[in-house]
């Protein structure tokens, strides 16, 4: 029997994509939140940059201590002798696996460091009010990003290809953290819209819909599965 105990940020988009996966593979886990900008972040003794997600596995070799997403995928690919969250093919293997870098590269130094800055950042560390400038360029970031993901579910049933795998709940992560603070423009992007209705009705995604920040609430359409 393997214990699962995860530690997150409940709006770190790594730990919402670590949350979704393990929901979806249907492996039980308990939560620790944990607040990574405090002193006494228990994830420092855990994972040497700091940050969450953080899994720590029993199994019956022993423990195990999985540090940050791409790790976390890996091994819920790697314990199952049948593909989890990966797809077969080899091209849509390495489709998942650009679309994947691509939120976790560019994305994130584009919109998340810009947007999330100013409207979840900044209310946290107390460090004043958003930035008008700083906000409409993450916005226009963000509009040419969600271009690039509507000509793709144009012509795909999912990202990567024929199934619904870790692009998809990467993707989401992203996208629902901007969601809550309202800042995703969901009628422009119909196609794109439609793909998160998708994932928004699956069971994995319910504890993300649960989730409050303090002092902000969701976006009217946050919670709501037929927006």
């Amino acid at each position: 029997m393997t214990a699962c105990a995860l530690y997150h940020f409940a709006f770190d988009p790594g730990s919402r994509t670590v949350r979704l996966a393990l929901g979806e593979a249907r492996i039980e886990f308990s939560e620790t939140p944990v607040k990574p900008w405090e002193h006494d972040n228990p994830l420092v003794g855990l994972n040497p940059s700091g940050m969450p997600p953080v899994v720590r596995v029993t199994e019956r070799d022993g423990p195990l201590t999985l540090c940050e997403p791409a790790a976390i995928l890996g091994w819920i690919e790697d314990r199952s002798r049948d593909p989890v969250l990966m797809s077969v093919d080899p091209a849509e293997r390495a489709e998942t696996r650009r679309l994947i870098g691509w939120f976790d590269r560019r994305f994130t130094d584009e919109v998340n460091a810009v947007l999330l800055h100013e409207r979840m950042e900044k209310p946290l560390l107390r460090l004043g009010s958003p930035d008008a400038v700083a906000l409409r360029e993450g916005r226009g970031a963000l509009k040419m990003h969600l271009d690039m993901l509507e000509a793709l579910l144009a012509e795909r049933d999912w990202l990567a290809g024929r199934r619904m795998g870790q692009a998809d709940l990467t993707a989401a992560a992203h996208l629902s953290v901007l969601d809550y603070f309202g800042e995703m423009p969901w009628k422009a992007f119909p196609a794109l819209k439609t793909w998160y209705m998708k994932l928004k009705s699956r069971p994995c995604f319910r504890p993300l819909l649960a989730d409050r920040f303090p002092g902000v609430a969701p976006a009217a359409c946050y919670a709501d599965l037929d927006f």
